[in-house]
């Protein structure tokens, strides 16, 4: 709800964003995308090839070719190293109830651009299809593809996991992965942005977000730029759509078939947000009830603030952003912006900033949305957007750490609906985390926080607009407990649906996952989820015995399970 005033002048985000604006222009690539006619299943076989290769080559992309011949290296057709595939439809799963997919770790693909330890992959993703999961998800780095130059892509390492999951009777979901992973090149799982990107925020360090503090955050490139050709003459955004397209060439032969759904990511972890709590934090923020900083200090972001403002006859107002905010930790009761009685946050000016600051947000969605759309038409793979899961504060009035997060959500408005509406309106699947989060366990830390509220809340979005969700652990949580809260979220969203659409991602693959009593509490956790009465795998491996039938015991898949672990 929008707070007046008779004697404010009156505005709305409107003034500074615009919904019918054309797609951008792309000055290497042109986006001249059409509808295509869906091509006929090949019957010859293929042999796939990855390479480096530039998206302005005639055959952009790690090809699938028949008879494409050996590798140039003249080593054997090993199969972790090039797979024949037969590219058609495979026998599909019949399910009555939700597909569950598993996050593979985060260093199966390394520096390099390589697959990591193949043949531990192999019996791990052998070990989920017996357990009846539906397949992977495969997290795309653009620090890794495109790495070292701008249009050099090495998809090397991602054809290989999309092959093994294929033989094993296992889907894909891409999450094109556009941020940071990683606190610094001491952490294990550290990936950059492409090292390009960084010698131009060396250059131009506003290309990065800043608090008020000056405070660099290098997870993602400010969207305040979005538009501007800050990147060796291409905008972020045309950086963007030509790593999708390129993507989309390269897959082409998977998309839709053993790639079902492609997730573009929009800011920090890969969600769509600012990053007003550094990302390896979010895991024990809601511990200690970080308020979180606005991001809207480096120039562009800036730029765009003051002329909105004076757009409506406020210079004063385009300065930065509120005074009285408090400090990280500082109890939001003591804070002049945030506090719920009189707090800035309801007056005229508290709402022309997060109504400018969320536009601002939503605006960068829609702009991807929009390029991903015109460039995955016609695919028939779905795809998908990340919202954070913020439920610190979710009780209290104002609701600031999701406020600072760019989500205009407090006791008096919601702020999930309209992004709900603009996936709803390119055809995008939401996906939100917290699945297993109970506020029983959680408030025990903290009484303002409510995981469950916060989940409801984006549940409901969803239904009221009609789109499929997909569910999402925030930790890795094997325990019972945790698995039947996910079930009970699940069920909260699907209730009363003709046609519910509802899918779950378990996050992340790792060696307790294939303990022996771990592993049996996450089997009927599958069965839970979908029917496995119904559960008809194709696995096309030689070495899994009964390959051609789902196990017939828990038993006997935790068996199987605890020797074929990745990790």
């Amino acid at each position: 709800m929008a707070i007046a005033s008779p004697s404010a002048p009156s505005f709305s985000a409107s003034f500074c964003r615009t919904r019918t604006e054309t797609p951008s222009t792309f000055t290497r690539i042109p986006s001249i995308f059409t509808h295509r006619a869906k091509p006929r299943p090949l019957t010859r076989r293929l042999a796939l090839s990855a390479r480096f290769n530039k998206s302005t080559s005639s055959d952009a992309g790690g090809s699938v070719s028949p008879d494409n011949g050996e590798p140039e290296n003249g080593e054997p057709d090993d199969s972790e190293l090039q797979y024949e595939l037969f590219h058609g439809l495979s026998p599909q799963r019949c399910r009555k109830g939700s597909p569950v997919f598993v996050t593979l770790p985060l260093d199966t693909v390394g520096p390099l651009g390589l697959l990591r330890r193949p043949r531990a992959m192999v019996q791990s993703l052998k070990a989920l299809a017996a357990a009846g999961v539906e397949g992977v998800v495969m997290e795309v780095w653009w620090g890794l593809v495109e790495r070292d130059q701008p249009m050099l892509y090495n998809w090397e390492g991602y054809l290989e996991i999309v092959a093994l999951a294929r033989r094993c009777g296992l889907k894909v979901r891409a999450v094109l992965a556009f941020h940071q992973c990683g606190t610094g090149p001491e952490d294990p799982h550290w990936i950059p942005l492409p090292l390009w990107v960084l010698d131009e925020i060396d250059k131009d360090p506003d290309l990065a977000y800043s608090d008020r503090f000056g405070r660099r955050n290098m997870e993602y490139v400010s969207l305040g730029c979005d538009m501007l050709p800050v990147l060796l003459g291409r905008s972020p955004l045309q950086a963007y759509a030509d790593f999708m397209r390129n993507f989309r060439d390269t897959f082409r032969p998977f998309l839709g078939v053993v790639i079902t759904r492609i997730q573009v990511g929009m800011g920090p972890a890969g969600e769509l947000r600012y990053p007003s709590c550094p990302t390896q934090k979010l895991t024990w923020a809601w511990r200690s009830r970080e308020l979180g900083e606005f991001q809207c200090y480096d120039k562009y972001m800036l730029a765009s603030l003051n002329a909105c403002a004076r757009a409506i006859g406020m210079p004063e107002w385009g300065n930065g952003g509120p005074i009285g905010a408090g400090n990280l930790m500082q109890n939001l009761e003591q804070t002049d912006f945030f506090k719920s009685h009189h707090g800035s946050w309801t007056t005229p000016y508290g709402n022309f900033f997060l109504e400018w600051y969320s536009g601002m947000l939503l605006l960068h969605g829609e702009r991807i949305c929009r390029e991903a759309e015109t460039i995955f038409r016609g695919t028939e793979a779905s795809t998908s957007v990340k919202v954070a899961g913020i439920h610190w504060h979710y009780r209290t009035q104002s609701h600031p750490s999701e406020i600072t997060a760019g989500y205009y959500n407090t006791r008096l408005r919601d702020g999930y609906l309209p992004i709900a509406r603009m996936l709803a309106k390119y055809g995008f699947t939401l996906c939100c985390s917290c699945f297993e989060l109970q506020d029983l366990e959680e408030q025990r830390m903290n009484p303002v926080g409510s995981p469950e509220g916060l989940l409801r809340q984006l549940l409901s979005a969803a239904r009221v607009c009609d789109i499929p969700l997909e569910g999402e652990t925030s930790t890795t949580s094997l325990d019972h407990q945790s698995f039947q809260q996910v079930v009970r979220m699940s069920k909260f969203y699907s209730y009363g649906l003709e046609k519910p659409s509802f899918s779950f991602n378990f996050v992340r693959m790792d060696k307790k996952m294939f303990e022996y009593h771990n592993w049996i509490r996450f089997n009927r956790f599958v069965r839970q989820m979908s029917d496995a009465n119904a559960f008809r795998a194709k696995l096309e491996v030689d070495a899994m015995p009964d390959t051609r039938r789902s196990p017939t015991s828990i038993s006997d898949v935790a068996k199987f399970g605890m020797g074929s672990t990745y990790c």
